[in-house]
């Protein structure tokens, strides 16, 4: 993902700091609502101003998902830390799997990018270390507490919020918050005395190399080919780009 440096020579003028302010503000909305398959066309024409206005801001709709989310990324490795630093390890993660995973499931577009779908291999690589390391202190300290079952491991954790966000993902249009029903079910699951599991968790190297090939099937479902559209370099449209990416997902749906 790239950035762009801020023009401190330069102030924008109060009409071009506006459009700036409203081409952000319906970039959040619309990535929330249809993650980042939306193009920087989808967002201009939410903000009401136009595509030229929109492209003379930000290159390309990367560089304005950097510019919304790169605090949001922030805030989830805060509440990690935040965790981990918690007096009762099992509060800390409760408290952090319900934020993190709430966030996630009203935000596509976050999910998507904790996934590191929009970046390169490295920035991604460093959003998985900077949030595996307080849950890692966070794992370790709920089994010495005795309120984690001892064979569960950091990805177990990461699987429940990915669940709870495919859930949100389902049924997200009609029933927003029945992700909410199945949270207990799946901690329960994680407390000493469940049922015996029966296939060891993922490692970290697995791990990795499922979330890449997840990430190189959502940006596949968002590519065709020059010309293809009828416009060179064109990305399909919404309903067949979320078709592909329905079929690219690693969640299975009846």
């Amino acid at each position: 993902m790239t950035t762009t440096e801020p023009d401190t020579a330069r102030p924008l003028r109060k009409d071009a700091a506006r459009n700036r302010a409203a081409l952000v503000a319906a970039g959040r909305a619309v990535f929330a609502e249809r993650g980042l398959d939306a193009s920087l066309d989808d967002v201009a024409h939410r903000a009401g101003v136009g595509v030229g206005t929109a492209y003379r801001h930000f290159s390309n709709k990367y560089e304005l998902v950097s510019a919304i989310f790169t605090e949001a990324v922030d805030e989830v490795i805060t509440e990690a830390e935040k965790a981990a630093a918690a007096e009762d390890a099992w509060a800390g993660l409760l408290r952090f799997i319900d934020t993190v995973a709430g966030a996630q499931s009203a935000d596509r577009g976050l999910r998507e990018v904790m996934m590191g779908v929009p970046h390169t291999d490295d920035f991604a690589e460093q959003i998985h270390d900077r949030i595996t390391a307080p849950l890692q202190t966070l794992v370790v300290r709920a089994k010495e507490q005795g309120t984690l079952r001892p064979e569960a491991e950091v990805s177990d954790v990461g699987m429940v919020v990915t669940m709870l966000c495919n859930v949100a993902d389902l049924t997200g249009d009609v029933a927003p918050d029945l992700w909410r029903r199945y949270q207990p079910m799946l901690l329960d699951g994680l407390r000493p005395g469940g049922s015996e599991l029966p296939v060891p968790p993922i490692d970290d190297a697995l791990l990795r190399q499922a979330m890449a090939a997840y990430k190189q099937g959502m940006r596949r479902a968002c590519e065709v080919p020059d010309g293809a559209s009828g416009v060179p370099g064109r990305t399909l449209g919404h309903s067949s780009r979320r078709a592909r990416r329905r079929a690219a997902s690693p969640s299975v749906h009846p």
